[in-house]
């Protein structure tokens, strides 16, 4: 994630493993947000088990105190601690602990309400692909996001989705790891999560091993190996019959559906017969599936454009004739550039250069897709 990151709040993000929140059925929002550019793990009381004492300065009754204080009152500051003596509040600040809060550093609200935010992968429709990759965020700064967002709406979130800006399974210790405290501390039901993946080899087995009851996302966009390597560069190291068959395993493993992201390019990916095709793929690999069409979002220097709602309606109904269950992505956010796709960081109009982008061979094994 580079050092200025964005945060969308229809679901709060993460910049290669940023994760976007959904605060409420109705509202959305995007923040601006100042990351640490080093990665350097630190102590933050956010991410500490409240009993072990391997993992936080205090005892286990100072553990639950500090855990109601994060956690139900919303403490900021680690002097906000008020009912603990000052002494221990000192010993934890010279100890280099803190509680932690993205500082918001610019918002930018659409006509619809939606208030605005690098990833390896690149996919050729999506802005974010084209802002570079610096970093993955560590776990506190992932929670961190949606006590933010918590703060801003004075509004509990309910629903979180894990996805763009980047891929969260190059991550996923990490959002292991934020997906158990949003879930056990923030208490958001694991039914309410999301972990979206565009597809990481051997990533969705491990992630299955986990048997969360969370919804598994997978950005598919073509019906076919040929289309969707061009579309999602990195689907030439992940096989279409690969990703389906972990899919599959994923469904038996947890009983949870997977969901497929399905971005309509016009004339690339958007015709009758495509959506025939993409039917045949489903059905040959099981049931359980849904299908979450999302019209192109324009971006800047993008080749692509927005299929009219003619098109997508066909498409959607040719899917639908074939007992595909399937839902249309409402656009928010769409004049804040804060749409699916669009979420690229202003201030960060070049790509990153890293080692990786210098290597290709290094690239592949980095990026494992």
């Amino acid at each position: 994630m580079k050092a200025m990151f964005a945060t969308k709040i229809s679901m709060l993000q993460h910049v290669c493993v940023v994760p976007l929140a959904r605060a409420t059925r109705h509202r959305s929002f995007t923040v601006s947000a100042s990351a640490s550019t080093t990665g350097t793990p630190s102590r933050n009381l956010t991410v500490s088990s409240p009993t072990s004492s391997s993992r936080a300065p205090h005892q286990s009754y100072r553990g639950k105190q500090l855990h109601h204080l994060i956690y139900k009152r919303k403490a900021k500051e680690i002097q906000d601690f008020s009912h603990l003596p000052q002494a221990f509040r000192n010993d934890l600040i010279e100890a280099g602990w803190k509680i932690g809060r993205s500082p918001i550093y610019h918002t930018v609200t659409a006509a619809d309400g939606t208030v605005k935010v690098g990833c390896p992968l690149r996919c050729s429709f999506c802005a974010t692909g084209k802002g570079g990759y610096s970093r993955n965020l560590q776990r506190h700064e992932i929670i961190e996001q949606v006590l933010a967002i918590e703060d801003i709406f004075k509004h509990r979130v309910t629903n979180v989705v894990f996805m763009g800006m980047g891929e969260p399974m190059l991550n996923l210790k990490s959002v292991l790891d934020a997906h158990r405290c949003l879930n056990k501390d923030v208490q958001i039901g694991q039914r309410m999560i999301t972990i979206s993946t565009v597809g990481v080899p051997n990533t969705i087995k491990k992630l299955a091993s986990h048997k969360l009851q969370s919804t598994l996302a997978v950005s598919l966009h073509a019906p076919n190996q040929k289309l969707r390597e061009m579309i999602v560069p990195s689907a030439k190291s992940y096989p279409l019959d690969a990703i389906m068959k972990d899919c599959r395993d994923y469904f038996a493993e947890t009983s949870r559906r997977v969901s497929f992201e399905y971005a309509l390019l016009a004339g690339v990916n958007d015709s009758v017969e495509q959506a025939r095709e993409l039917a045949e793929l489903l059905h040959e690999w099981g049931r359980g599936y849904h299908v979450n069409l999302i019209p192109f979002n324009p971006i800047e220097g993008s080749e692509y454009r927005r299929p009219n709602k003619k098109t997508v309606s066909a498409f959607a109904g040719a899917l639908e004739s074939r007992k595909i269950t399937v839902s249309i992505r409402q656009t928010r956010g769409l004049d804040a550039s804060a749409a699916c796709g669009q979420l690229r960081n202003n201030f960060q109009k070049s790509p990153l250069i890293i080692e990786s982008d210098r290597e290709e061979s290094q690239s592949d094994v980095a990026v494992a897709c």
